[in-house]
């Protein structure tokens, strides 16, 4: 039934209480991965829908296995990306009593719904069909997130000849109301200083966003979520994150904004925490999600619709005017040229990096390069970049998520950037990347400290405590997984052990020492 939902991947450990789970998968094509971290097979579901769309499957034993992913849904639950989590639980007369069974919880469902868009208990076999439809219409036709399906042993085991296999068609996504096209239209089309912020929810509508930009002549922002939406040379697009001073002044100087498919959320557009983003004009939002045109920033006009039937909409009803948007933006870059946002040394690393690995698709950590990525990094295409930066902010997430979107893009290049802090967090993966034969990239940063957190303690008038941390020899052990590994001491041997990774089937892990790459100390 999974596999006629269009599932092709599932992630897991097998254990006691999912054995049966496991019996029919060699009579589908669902590839199955295992990784070493129930934490890891959420973060891979993760990587595959980034650069997808669609949801892997992952499944996990009750307690710990679930409790173990936990991490990597609230991560997916913050950025809006789909999985479906399917785990074991005891017998349904079992379940809540305390006795002391094996993976016992408490109320597993109740545990699993603060990490989900919905966690549901199946108490039935017949209720399968239906449960699985709500899930896929989740993920098809709302703001998308991990769904959690509970599955008592006893229900695993009950006999389900009886029920249908026959899928629920899914439900259409929202269209915007006319009037509230209409409303748009006339306040955008007399608009002076427009300015556009686009975020993860209009990855779908990406035809649509550069004819709207350039429609409107109007500067666009892109989130984490959104890279690629425009390329990294047109005229209209500002190249930087809305966190810094003189991205924020355009949107304080515009007149009407245009906000679509973003939570206008503090790690997009207040990265540095100091609370000084604000919008000089009127705001109108286009948000698949109801809830969320209430949060973060009052819209003049909300509009609860998905974003390519609301830009589809709206585009014939727009004039095209001149408003002096290159120039705008223009003179945005030449501040941020100027400021403490753009790093050099940061900047040629990424180059070097994009420049040996055309098309790559770029998963980043939280190290001090992807937190500059996250500003500065422009891939050709969409849902070529995601970076743990945002939204729940994990560690160890770049190396399992670049082992889903190595699946999910085996003819793309797939690099993780982490530091040497964030790679031991799931440095176990590198074994389920060279048994599941995938040739990615692991491009370490290597300060031997947690660097951003260091500078917190510093900028909060202390020395930082518990941030110098013992690193190990990573290359060894990349060895001892069966990996490639190297060290690169500038950029020349880096570029050439980029290009050296391409057609590998085990991960190449390439280290980097920062006082190799970084002549001075930088505000990102």
């Amino acid at each position: 039934m999974l596999e006629a939902h269009g599932i092709e991947v599932a992630f897991g450990i097998p254990g006691t209480h999912t054995i049966e789970l496991y019996r029919g998968l060699p009579q589908t094509a669902i590839r199955h991965v295992t990784p070493r971290h129930e934490q890891g097979a959420g973060f891979m579901a993760d990587g595959y829908a980034r650069v997808t769309g669609r949801p892997a499957v992952c499944l996990t034993v009750s307690g710990p296995g679930a409790l173990n992913i936990a991490t990597a849904m609230g991560q997916a639950l913050q950025d809006s990306v789909p999985m479906l989590v399917i785990s074991a639980d005891n017998q349904r007369h079992q379940r809540g009593l305390g006795e002391g069974r094996l993976h016992e919880t408490r109320n597993l469902q109740a545990a699993m719904a603060e990490c989900s868009l919905w966690s549901h208990t199946l108490m039935r076999a017949d209720e399968l069909p239906q449960v699985l439809a709500r899930a896929f219409a989740i993920f098809a036709s709302e703001r998308p997130g991990p769904v959690h399906l509970s599955l008592p042993l006893d229900v695993i085991l009950s006999d389900a000849s009886h029920v249908s296999p026959e899928v629920w068609p899914v439900p259409s996504r929202p269209a915007a109301a006319p009037a509230a096209i209409a409303e748009a239209a006339r306040l955008l089309n007399g608009a002076r200083r427009p300015v556009i912020a686009l975020g993860g929810g209009a990855v779908e509508a990406a035809e649509w966003c550069r004819v709207l930009a350039e429609t409107l002549d109007a500067p666009v922002t892109l989130t984490h979520n959104a890279r690629g939406l425009l390329p990294a040379d047109h005229p209209l697009l500002v190249a930087s994150s809305p966190s810094f001073a003189a991205v924020r002044q355009l949107y304080r100087d515009a007149d009407v904004v245009l906000a679509v498919g973003t939570e206008l959320s503090e790690t997009d557009y207040d990265f540095f925490f100091d609370g000084g983003f604000s919008l000089g004009g009127e705001l109108i939002r286009i948000d698949i999600d109801p809830a969320q045109l209430s949060r973060n920033a009052r819209p003049a006009l909300p509009v609860c619709a998905d974003s390519r039937l609301a830009l589809s909409a709206l585009l014939p009803r727009l004039e095209a005017q001149s408003r002096n948007g290159a120039e705008r933006v223009a003179a945005v870059m030449a501040a941020l040229k100027g400021s403490a946002a753009h790093c050099p040394d940061y900047q040629r690393f990424l180059d070097t990096l994009q420049q040996a690995l055309p098309d790559v698709i770029l998963l980043g950590d939280s190290t001090q390069p992807a937190y500059y990525a996250a500003a500065q990094w422009h891939p050709a295409r969409p849902r070529s970049f995601a970076s743990a930066a945002t939204g729940y902010g994990t560690l160890g997430y770049a190396l399992p998520a670049a082992l889903g979107a190595s699946l999910a893009c085996p003819e793309r290049p797939v690099v993780a950037l982490v530091g040497d802090g964030g790679l031991q967090f799931s440095i176990s993966e590198l074994a389920s990347a060279v048994e599941a034969g995938l040739g990615i990239v692991v491009l370490v940063w290597n300060n031997a400290r947690y660097d951003m957190i260091a500078r917190n303690f510093e900028d909060a008038g202390m020395a930082p405590i518990a941030c110098d941390i013992y690193t190990p020899d990573l290359l060894a052990i990349a060895r001892g997984y069966g990996c490639e590994a190297a060290r690169a001491h500038n950029h020349d041997e880096l570029d050439q052990l980029l290009r050296a990774s391409a057609g590998r089937v085990v991960p190449t892990i390439i280290e980097v020492q920062e006082s190799d790459f970084l002549t001075h100390n930088p505000a990102v």
